[in-house]
């Protein structure tokens, strides 16, 4: 009986053991595996990192005004008699926009010049009668003051003539008309706008921890938002010699050639200052560029050594300083030399030391004068 009971606790012994075995084995196997173990790689796009030199910019916003704009009105009350201009029109400094009614100023005038005609026979008759002595100085100078206010009063109703005559103050282009044929008028009633569109200016504010890189002469292009192709270069005019208290900013004119009338006042555009001398930079497309609280980075392809003392195409994070932007493109001053690859898509799946399979048949948008299409 004893010797039974030795036998089958030896035999359990000897099967948990066995079995023991076998689990260790499979564990162990599941480790190995586990070590050996690779993701496998990302599909990313990526460019070879070339050196360009930009130069030194500083982005701004900026508005549109006229060099000379005004909105014409009536000097004197009156009634539209006639409309001399079209909306829209250009016209030269001097040109007759709207004539108001004279017909009551011209009767005034004929009766002032007929009292003028007057005064001045009464004062050659005066002159000979005073040289004569028939008449004294008092009445003489009576006389003359007379044909004085007669020629004055003639004077006055011509010059309120020539008031109700609207000409362009200066040569521009014409906006919309906002007065109608045999509309009465008040004084200062608004007729038309009027803006003077070559040259214009253009008014931006820096901040003033860039107020040294500004001064008048300094090169400054433009490009209006939602209208490609349209880039102006002009040079900065004026420079405000106080810095605003509220926002700490600069405010900065500038000068533009605009034959075309391309530009329009009040219009949003965005400009470049041109600042410094030209500087080597990288240019990597936008999506390159991990953003981060800690740091901004790009992820460079090379060889990777595995645990398993393997090669393969994996990557390194690397952390960079940019620059300014241009396009599709952004600077990276620092972080990466001409000649590495780096990851241009697919940059948020990745980490350091993942294996990548570079696939450049679509390549994101890498253009420094993007133009893009309507939607």
């Amino acid at each position: 009986m004893a010797k039974r009971m030795i036998i089958m606790l030896a035999t359990v012994v000897v099967f948990v053991g066995g079995l023991g075995l076998f689990k260790y084995r499979q564990i162990q196997d599941a480790i190995a595996q586990g070590a050996a173990f690779q993701m496998p790689p990302e599909a990313v796009t990526t460019i070879l990192a070339g050196e360009d030199h930009w130069q030194g910019s500083l982005g701004v916003i900026g508005t549109v005004t006229a060099v000379q704009g005004v909105v014409v009105s009536a000097d004197l009350p009156g009634v539209v008699a006639s409309i001399e201009f079209d909306s829209g029109g250009r016209v030269r400094a001097g040109d007759v926009l709207l004539q108001l009614d004279t017909n009551q100023e011209r009767a005034q005038l004929a009766a002032a010049e007929a009292q003028r005609d007057l005064a001045r026979l009464n004062l050659e008759r005066g002159r000979s009668l005073r040289a004569k002595g028939v008449t004294s100085q008092a009445e003489f100078d009576r006389i003359d003051a007379e044909a004085k206010q007669a020629e004055a009063r003639a004077q006055e109703i011509r010059a309120t003539i020539a008031r109700k005559t609207i000409r362009a103050p200066f040569a521009g282009v014409l906006g919309i008309r906002q007065v109608n044929l045999g509309q009465y008028l008040n004084g200062g009633d608004a007729i038309v706008p009027l803006q003077a569109l070559d040259p214009v200016y253009v008014d931006f504010s820096v901040p003033q921890q860039q107020a040294g890189h500004v001064r008048v002469g300094g090169v400054v292009v433009v490009a209006v938002e939602g209208t490609p192709g349209i880039e102006a270069k002009g040079k900065i005019s004026a420079v405000n010699s106080v810095v605003d208290e509220a926002t700490r900013n600069l405010r900065v004119q500038a000068t533009f050639a605009n034959r075309e009338g391309t530009l329009r006042p009040g219009m949003f555009v965005e400009a470049r200052v041109i600042v410094g001398e030209s500087s080597a930079v990288v240019a990597l497309p936008a999506s390159a560029i991990s953003y981060a609280p800690y740091g901004d980075s790009v992820f460079i392809v090379e060889d990777v050594e595995g645990p398993n003392g393997q090669k393969y195409r994996g990557v390194r994070q690397q952390f960079v300083k940019l620059g300014s932007s241009r396009g599709d493109q952004v600077a990276v001053v620092e972080g990466v030399v001409a000649g590495e690859e780096v990851v241009t898509s697919g940059v948020f799946k990745l980490r350091p030391g993942a294996a990548v399979q570079v696939n450049n048949q679509v390549q994101p948008t890498n253009d420094p004068t993007p133009e893009p299409e309507d939607s």
